[in-house]
């Protein structure tokens, strides 16, 4: 179990929030603190105002009115899909017919989980977290176990599914590319505490660390020093932010923001690799001034500046330089919370 250091969230009601982060970044222990599984032995957790979890209270589980699904949906093999849904519901289980309808799945209600596909499973499991109507429903990587194409069907209609009812959702991914597709919200952390909370935009365009910002697509990191609001680096100047003046910093650098150009410009690179991806070419350059490759995309159809050229020949590029976000080159993890308090949540 990761220790989670001084992490300060309130999720509000209705709300999904991403949480992000690689393996051992503390994101599973989080959910199963809210869950009750783990306990706290500082600070506090609330939910709908009652507090559930501190050093001097605890309140189990099962008496939170939180609903779980697992990764590997944790369904009861000998229990028919209608009776794993209704299971811990006693006088209420003729309640479970219109969410298995509401959900797509009520022609297996007399089925056994083995007889289920992937995607399948994993409808059931959310109908039963959700039968119970619970203040917060937790998920920890729920969409993990599917193939690609399975994988966005079977999000897409949980995502309806949450949006509709407006249940207040936690999820745990390790996948920035789903965190940035589902959540309202995202929290990334790293190595038990908060690097950043925000809407998917703000932490793609404005991450606070290099690390935040390689965690949701290929960078290069191009150090420099801000001078005059600018930070000027070996390949030109990039808007400093909050960069104070005199300060070191690094301008990341993504993909889209750079562009083979036809006519020389003031960058030049050397082609490293160039590859068929289908839909698009994935171009590698070398430029003076960078420590590591840039990788760029360009559309497949369209004629570029490098095609047939062998890896060492030179291209010229174009980089967009306003829409580069730049971080300090070092940056101490903050912790930053959500001010007020939710009609619906959890704090942790």
């Amino acid at each position: 179990m990761v220790l989670i250091d001084d992490v300060s969230l309130a999720v509000a009601g209705g709300e999904i929030m991403c949480l992000l982060g690689p393996s051992g970044s503390g994101k599973s222990t989080l959910l199963r603190l809210v869950a009750g599984i783990e306990r706290p032995t500082a600070g506090r957790i609330v939910i709908d105002g009652i507090e559930v979890a501190s050093p001097s209270a605890f309140v189990e589980p099962e008496q939170r009115h939180v609903g779980m699904v697992f990764q590997d949906y944790a369904l009861f093999p000998h229990l028919s899909i209608a009776q794993n849904v209704a299971f811990g519901l006693g006088r209420r289980r003729a309640d479970v017919a219109p969410l298995l309808q509401r959900l797509g799945i009520e022609h297996l209600a007399g089925s056994y989980p083995h007889q289920l596909s992937g995607g399948e499973r994993q409808r059931v499991a959310l109908a039963r977290a959700l039968a119970p109507q619970p203040r917060v429903l937790l998920m920890d990587e729920p969409f993990s176990s599917l193939d690609s194409r399975l994988r966005d069907e079977v999000r897409l209609h949980t995502l309806n599914v949450l949006r509709e009812s407006r249940t207040t959702t936690l999820i745990v991914t390790h996948d920035p590319d789903e965190a940035l597709r589902v959540a309202d919200r995202i929290a990334l952390l790293e190595r038990g505490r908060l690097v950043q909370l925000g809407t998917p935009e703000e932490l793609y365009r404005a991450p606070r660390t290099l690390a935040a910002a390689r965690f949701f697509s290929d960078v290069a990191a191009v150090p420099g020093t801000s001078e005059g609001g600018r930070l000027v680096t070996a390949i030109g100047t990039f808007p400093a932010g909050k960069l104070p003046a005199g300060a070191a910093g690094i301008a990341c650098i993504r993909p889209e923001h750079v562009e083979l150009a036809a006519a020389p410009t003031g960058v030049v690179g050397r082609l490293v690799a160039a590859e068929f991806c289908g839909d698009r070419r994935q171009i590698v350059v070398a430029i003076d001034g960078i420590a590591s490759p840039v990788p760029l995309r360009v559309p497949a159809a369209a004629p570029h500046p490098a095609s047939g050229a062998a890896p060492g020949a030179s291209v010229h590029l174009k980089i967009h330089a306003d829409a580069v976000p730049v971080v300090p080159s070092v940056y101490a993890i903050a912790n930053h919370s959500h001010s007020g308090s939710p009609t619906n949540g959890a704090q942790g």
